[in-house]
């Protein structure tokens, strides 16, 4: 499985690792840094259906799940 999050979308970035000033200089090394989003594995219980759901979830889709519950934004997300 892809590190994405279930809700938000978000998955990893490729970019440089150092300032344009480092760049600049005769001392630049090649090559290109991963970021990884902050996934988390989080058993979500949807009152409405009486079940739980397992989810690999962001942080900020933890925060949106809070915000709009967890029905609402499991079916917008088509995970439900």
């Amino acid at each position: 499985m892809a590190k994405q999050c279930d809700i938000t979308g978000k998955k990893t970035q490729i970019g440089g690792g150092y300032s344009n000033r480092t760049r600049a200089t005769q001392f630049n090394p090649v090559g290109k840094v991963r970021r990884s989003p902050n996934l988390q594995k989080k058993r979500i219980y949807v009152p409405e259906l009486g079940k739980t759901v397992t989810v690999k979830v962001s942080t900020k889709g933890l925060r949106t799940v809070a915000k709009n519950g967890a029905y609402q934004t499991l079916k917008k997300a088509k995970l439900i």
